[in-house]
């Protein structure tokens, strides 16, 4: 699906102002380059954090990215992108996650830019060619001195504490706000359909039993008369005969 498409489904009858998540994975840009995103999604986000997820969108360049102040998570997984990111601080100066994984950052210099990102503290390269270079970590971890963990590990390569609380609160919050939002637009319309072929399923499964009934009342009528004219059948031969008999005795 076309990203613009995919965009105008997610806040269909809604100003772009009014939405507040933004999932765009898998859809598919032209020329590699982010579309119909502007200044007016400014409420964009997805609790715990302001999210805008672009993964798998073919996706090379940022320069089209709008300014999202609010945005913190910024997802960017497995797209094309080489550099460019200096666009980041001056359009989203307060991501405090970033993950640009399996895009085609080779070199530190690419990165340089992302120092002016005060708040980034979660940052993610995996499978990118920069994660070759010998002793990578280190030299990321000085570059970006602000960042506290790498690929889920901190500077002393200890791994991220356990968020699988955090995940169930979260979930419950996702929960509260899907409450509030309502479901994904198009979904109610979804349950009609399936609740109107499931009316028309029952209502022809309830016409088929009656055709049956009547079917059987029909058939069983027909023997029932069948029966009574052979009974009338034989009573008529059987006075006949006996009228014959008579006569051939009066002679």
């Amino acid at each position: 699906m076309e990203m613009r498409n995919r965009i105008n489904l997610q806040f269909r009858n809604r100003a772009p102002e009014e939405v507040t998540q933004l999932v765009l994975d898998n859809c598919h840009c032209d020329n590699g380059e982010i579309e119909s995103l502007n200044d007016t999604f400014k409420k964009l986000k997805l609790l715990p954090w302001p999210l805008l997820s672009m993964i798998n969108v073919d996706l090379r360049s940022l320069a089209r990215l709008p300014n999202l102040n609010k945005l913190q998570k910024l997802e960017l997984a497995n797209n094309r992108i080489s550099g460019g990111l200096e666009v980041l601080a001056e359009k989203c100066p307060n991501l405090t996650h970033l993950n640009p994984s399996g895009n085609k950052i080779k070199a530190f210099s690419a990165l340089e830019a992302l120092q002016n990102l005060k708040n980034l503290k979660n940052f993610d390269l995996f499978s990118c060619e920069i994660t070759t270079l010998e002793d990578y970590r280190e030299s990321i971890f000085e570059l970006l001195q602000q960042i506290t963990l790498l690929n889920g590990f901190d500077q002393e390569d200890n791994k991220a504490p356990d968020s699988g609380s955090e995940d169930d609160e979260d979930g419950d919050e996702d929960d509260e706000e899907e409450d509030e939002t309502g479901p994904f637009e198009g979904y109610e319309e979804e349950e009609e359909e399936e609740e109107e072929e499931e009316d028309e399923d029952e209502a022809g499964s309830e016409l088929g039993e009656g055709e049956e009934e009547v079917g059987l009342s029909y058939l069983m009528r027909e023997e029932i008369q069948d029966e009574d004219d052979d009974d009338y059948v034989e009573e008529v031969e059987e006075e006949e005969g006996g009228g014959g008999k008579e006569e051939g005795e009066g002679e």
